[in-house]
Parts: C-alpha cells; sequence; structure tokens
C-alpha cells in the first residue's frame, strides 16, 4: 500500500471508529447545530469563532440557536466532547475540519467572501498531514478549487489528494424548521477527486440520518445550492408579480394559490409577502449572477426576481398610503406598528429581513413607527439599533394608525389584533382564520 493509501485508511478508519478529532470554523446557525451533531455522534469537537461571547457561552452549555437543543448542548459540554476556542491553532489536532463562516454580499451585490479566505490562510498554518477540510459555507461555483485549494496547499505545504483532502458540502439550514433539521437533511457532498469525496461522505453518513449523496466534483456541489435557492428566490417572485397583477384586478391572490395546490403534479405552492429574508434565499442567486459575467452571460431571469422581491418592501409602503388615505391620513405623521420582524415565522432570526427595509422605508416618509415581535426586542439595522414593545396591548392597537402584518408568527393573538386595530394590511395572510374581515386587507 503506497503513502497516499495509507494516509486515506488511517483518516477513514479514525473517522469509522469515532477517534477522529473535528473543528468547526464558525459557530453560528450554521456551525453550532453541525459541532453539536459531530459531538453527539460521538467525536471530540472543537468549535472555533472570533466572538468570544459565543464561544464562552458554548463552553459554559448555554444555547443561543433555536435548532439546538439547550440540554443537549449542556451535555456534551460537561461530557468533554464539545467545546470552543478563539485560538486557531486548533486546527493542528483536527482531522476533519468543516468551514461554516458567513458568505455575505457587499454593497456591489458581489461575493463577499472574505471570511472563508482568511479561514483558509488560517487552517493552512496548521494544517496537519492526513487530514481532511470541508467547506459548508455557501458560495459561487469553483470556490472550493480555485481559492480554497492553492491556499491550503501553500500554506501548509501539503499536497491535496496526496497529503491532505478537501471538499464541499453544502449546509441545508432552514431556522424553525419542525421537521428537517441538521440531522435528518439530504447532505449533498463533492471533493476534489474520489477519495476527498469518500472520506467527507463517510464523516457524514458516522453523523447524521440523511441520505449522503455524492457528486462528481465540488463545482457540482457548489451548483447545486445556488440551483436550490435560486429556484426559491425565482418562484417567490414569481408569485409576488402574482400578487400585485391579482389585486390589481380585484382576485384573492391567497385563494388561487389554494386552488392550484389541488393539482397533485406540476404546481408548487409558494406564496407572496413584503419580500426575501434569511441567509440564502436573497443573496445565494447573485453569487451565480457575479460567477456568470466571468463567461459573458447575463442572468436575465433570475435578476428580474431579484428586481421584483427587492420592489416588494416599496410596495408595501404604497399600498399602505392607499389605505390611509381612505381614512384621509397621509404617511408622514402616521402611527404605524409593524407585526413581526423575523424573516420568517417563529424563529428570533432577523437576518435579511423584509420588515426591517419596510419600516426603514416607512420612517423615511415621516411615518411613527414601532414593531412587536413575541421572539425579537430590538434589532441592529444599517448600525442602528431599534427596539420594540414589550407587550402588544389593546391601547397600543388603538392609538395606531395601521398594523401592519409582516411575519406570520403563530403566537401572536390575531383575533385579539382584528378587535382592537382600526385597520390591518396583513401581507402574509397570517389572519387567515379570523372571521370578523371587515378591516383587513391582504397583499
Amino acid at each position: 500500500m503506497n503513502n497516499k493509501n495509507t494516509i486515506k485508511e488511517n483518516l477513514l478508519k479514525k473517522i469509522n471508529d469515532k477517534s477522529a478529532v473535528v473543528a468547526v470554523i464558525g459557530l453560528g446557525y450554521v456551525g453550532l447545530p453541525l459541532a453539536v451533531e459531530k459531538a453527539k455522534a460521538g467525536y471530540k469537537t472543537i468549535g472555533f469563532d472570533i466572538q468570544k461571547l459565543k464561544v464562552d457561552m458554548v463552553n459554559q452549555g448555554q444555547n443561543y440557536i433555536g435548532d439546538v437543543v439547550d440540554s443537549e448542548l449542556k451535555d456534551l459540554v460537561s461530557k468533554g466532547l464539545l467545546a470552543a476556542t478563539t485560538d486557531f491553532s486548533i486546527v493542528k489536532d483536527a482531522d476533519f475540519i468543516a468551514i461554516c463562516v458567513p458568505t455575505p454580499l457587499d454593497e456591489y451585490q458581489q461575493p463577499d467572501i472574505s471570511y472563508v479566505k482568511n479561514s483558509a490562510i488560517e487552517i493552512s498554518k496548521y494544517l496537519k498531514k492526513g487530514s481532511i477540510v470541508v467547506l459548508e459555507s455557501t458560495t459561487y461555483p469553483g470556490t472550493t478549487e480555485e481559492l480554497l485549494l492553492p491556499i491550503l496547499e501553500e500554506g501548509s505545504g501539503l499536497k491535496c489528494g496526496q497529503d491532505f483532502f478537501l471538499a464541499f458540502s453544502p449546509e441545508r439550514v432552514d431556522p424553525g424548521n419542525l421537521i428537517y433539521k441538521t440531522k435528518n437533511t439530504p447532505k449533498v457532498v463533492g471533493g476534489v477527486g474520489k477519495d476527498s469525496t469518500e472520506i467527507a461522505a463517510t464523516m457524514y453518513r458516522n453523523v447524521l440520518e440523511g441520505e449522503v449523496f455524492e457528486v462528481s466534483s465540488p463545482k457540482v456541489a457548489e451548483m447545486e445550492k445556488i440551483l436550490e435557492n435560486t429556484y426559491r428566490n425565482i418562484n417567490i417572485g414569481l408569485i409576488n408579480e402574482m400578487a400585485i397583477i391579482c389585486h390589481k384586478m380585484g382576485i384573492n391572490v391567497w385563494e388561487v394559490i389554494e386552488a392550484a395546490k389541488t393539482k397533485p403534479y406540476g404546481f408548487q405552492a409558494f406564496y407572496p409577502g413584503p419580500g426575501l429574508g434569511g441567509h440564502c434565499i436573497p443573496l445565494d442567486p447573485y453569487y451565480l449572477t457575479w460567477k456568470a459575467r466571468e463567461y459573458d452571460y447575463h442572468t436575465r431571469l433570475i435578476e428580474i426576481s431579484g428586481e421584483i422581491n427587492n420592489y416588494m418592501p416599496e410596495y408595501v409602503v404604497e399600498r399602505s398610503s392607499k389605505i390611509l388615505n381612505r381614512f384621509k391620513k397621509p404617511l408622514n405623521g402616521s402611527k404605524i406598528l409593524i407585526l413581526g420582524v423575523a424573516y420568517k415565522q417563529d424563529i428570533d432570526d432577523y437576518r435579511e429581513s423584509p420588515a426591517l427595509k419596510v419600516i426603514e422605508k416607512f420612517e423615511r416618509e415621516g411615518c411613527i413607527v414601532d414593531f412587536y415581535d413575541p421572539y425579537i426586542n430590538e434589532y441592529k439595522f444599517k448600525g442602528k439599533i431599534k427596539h420594540g414593545i414589550e407587550e402588544l396591548t389593546k391601547n397600543t392597537l388603538q392609538n395606531v394608525d395601521l398594523v401592519v402584518i409582516t411575519t406570520a408568527h403563530t403566537k401572536v393573538d390575531y383575533d385579539f389584533v382584528q378587535a382592537n386595530s382600526k385597520f390591518i394590511f396583513d401581507t402574509k395572510n397570517a389572519m387567515k382564520n379570523v372571521k370578523n374581515r371587515e378591516n383587513i386587507e391582504l397583499l
């Protein structure tokens, strides 16, 4: 057996007998749940994050991610299976290194891969022979081989496929999903060479319950992730445009969708709203539009859907203005209450939430805006912190000119809201079960 095969077989043995040490770089919505699952599977797991607060919370067994079970985190920490640090040198002891850092867009809607690049540079300083690096952060096709590979090889002096292994396996985290979590969601893996794919897939099969689907290269896995979220982005753009058209025609778009859902094939329901939010759908398609320019191709459909979705916060304000006009109220000086600033129902995550843009646009028009969210007391947007009201009272509702629902939280008593509000603009059909609809208008 040659040296390359010996290194591969030794790593596979460590993975299968659970003696492999796991490092997870980035302890956010993707990294912490992954670290917990690795530790639950019996691997000694060390999480790294630049934010000392997160590191301290993990080491104290304190959870800050909704998809992680508090008692499981505390138990894993107390048993010594999970720990966290701000010291990157932990990589020198790791056999499996997962990169789960943010990949946001910059002000020009271009990918900001600085977190991935910096992580790769730091990893390369400590990367040992016989280990594997797996990138989980969503990014443009080519990142693993064009960015990570040369950084890791040059910084470590090791050769990929011979001394260490490299793969891409996109995260599929859906905060608040009651059925699919990190553990039971199918995983896609594409490595630099068959050995890297096999090793990464073996680790995930030892940790997760969902299917592990192997593809031929990191580029395929990277593009697969972009396809998932571009598919959703475009279909949401379509249904948002349908909502605008239906309103002009006096048709209830929500009823149209319910009718279309009865078809057992060829249709999947998507729903309109005040815009797109979250860490993936509003951002990921732009990774592809940016990369496509390298090949002299303009992604027309993707960019048009983005334009429609980006217009929705403005559309919400326009519709609200028309509602207020019926009561002889101008936007300037009107009191608006926003119900829900999380980007989706029943979670405390407001990343890229369209509600924040709606509030910003109302305030630019001179409105006096408050918000209530049962999961979020305050948020930071464009460097400014805004505090919400602590309790949704009768007095609060009666003293505003318009209630705008931007997140369909199930914790809100919508019958109470209807009974005590002058008028409600429901952009999420959150009040679908409220019988008295005299003062409700749907998107």
